[in-house]
Order: C-alpha cells, then sequence, then structure tokens
C-alpha cells in the first residue's frame, strides 16, 4: 500500500488502444520502463473518421473537461456522453469527432509530460547509483589504510544504507508509474470508441 500510494503521488508529481506494446525500449538510456516508449500517439488511429476542427460550443468543452479527467471512470464517461448527446441532440459525426479530438489532446499532453518527468526520474536514479558506488569505493578505500578513520566510514556507510533504501523504494514506485502511459492511451482509445457509440446511423 505504501508503495503503491508514494506511486500516485509520483505520478501526479511527473505530470500532472492500437499499438500497445509490452517490449522494452532499450534505444533510450533514460528510459527506465519495461513498457516500449511511445512518444507520441496518434487521433487517427483511434478515430475512423477525418475531422474538421470546430470552435465547440460551452457545453461540449465541459464534456471534455469532465471525460479527460483520470478519476472520472469510463462508465461515467459514457453516461456523460450519453446524457450530452441526449440533451443536444441531433448531434453529428463532426461534433462527436471534434469532442474526441479535445479529449485526446488533453490527454495526449498529460501524457507527455509524464514521460519526459519519467526520464528526469530515471537521470535522478541513474545519479543516485553513482553516489552509492562510489561512496563504496571510498569505503573500500578506507578501510584498507593502516589507520582507518573510522568515523568517515561510519558516516558512510550510514549514507550508503539511506541511499540505498531511497533507490529501492523509488525503483519499486516507479513500476506502477511506467504504466501510466500505457493507461492513458488506452483512457484515449476507450473514449473514442464511447464517443463512437453515439454516431448518427
Amino acid at each position: 500500500m505504501r508503495v503503491a500510494s508514494y506511486a500516485f503521488g509520483l505520478a501526479l508529481c511527473l505530470t500532472q488502444a492500437p499499438g500497445f506494446a509490452d517490449a522494452a525500449d532499450f534505444s533510450d538510456p533514460d528510459w527506465p520502463c519495461i513498457q516500449r516508449k511511445v512518444e507520441n500517439l496518434s487521433a487517427s488511429l483511434m478515430w475512423p473518421e477525418s475531422i474538421a476542427p470546430v470552435a465547440l460550443a460551452p457545453a461540449a468543452t465541459e464534456l471534455v473537461e469532465v471525460v479527460a479527467l483520470r478519476r472520472v471512470t469510463l462508465e461515467e464517461a459514457e453516461a456523460h456522453v450519453r446524457a450530452f448527446v441526449e440533451k443536444n441532440a441531433p448531434v453529428d459525426g463532426q461534433l462527436l469527432g471534434n469532442i474526441f479530438l479535445a479529449v485526446f489532446d488533453k490527454i495526449a499532453d498529460t501524457r507527455e509530460k509524464l514521460i519526459a518527468g519519467i526520464a528526469r526520474y530515471s537521470r535522478s536514479q541513474i545519479a543516485l547509483s553513482s553516489r552509492i558506488d562510489g561512496g563504496r569505493v571510498e569505503m573500500a578505500k578506507l578501510t584498507r589504510e593502516k589507520d582507518p578513520d573510522f568515523d568517515r566510514i561510519d558516516r558512510l556507510e550510514e549514507q550508503i544504507d539511506w541511499d540505498e533504501r531511497i533507490y529501492r523504494e523509488r525503483a519499486q514506485a516507479l513500476t506502477y508509474v511506467c504504466e501510466t502511459p500505457v493507461l492513458l492511451e488506452k483512457r484515449a482509445y476507450a473514449i473514442a470508441q464511447i464517443l463512437l457509440r453515439q454516431m448518427p446511423d
């Protein structure tokens, strides 16, 4: 529970469908996740119709703001979409497409910020690992001296223990955080499907 809570907080700090992959991407040394790094999503892969961008009315904009929120379940999002369609009937494919495009842009922006945050987080882990290794090297060197500085050795050992604990907790949290870009991609695709079910015959 502690790790999950830590991971949730981390995901908020870092930000805040087809093509899903589970293979590690070793082309980017700053990407620590097992999931393949896909920086940019494509709305056209999720929405089969061409969309002519238009400005949305306030009611449609409000719908976008609501269904884009991760705390709103997909069941709740579908209920909001159905209520909007019933209240604003007739609703055509272009309006639904523009609603999807606005939701997609919001989700994609959050996802891009999260991916950038994961990379920064990974670099901090690399730096912490280097500090741990440096501390171990220094401690080994001190213990080999004829007159060891035991106070310094004790301080180094305490610092290494602390750094290793932080490193492990971050590594565990990162496992959860790495799933978030995929979950956001899935949410965008699911919302596209919800809106497509409201397309007029």
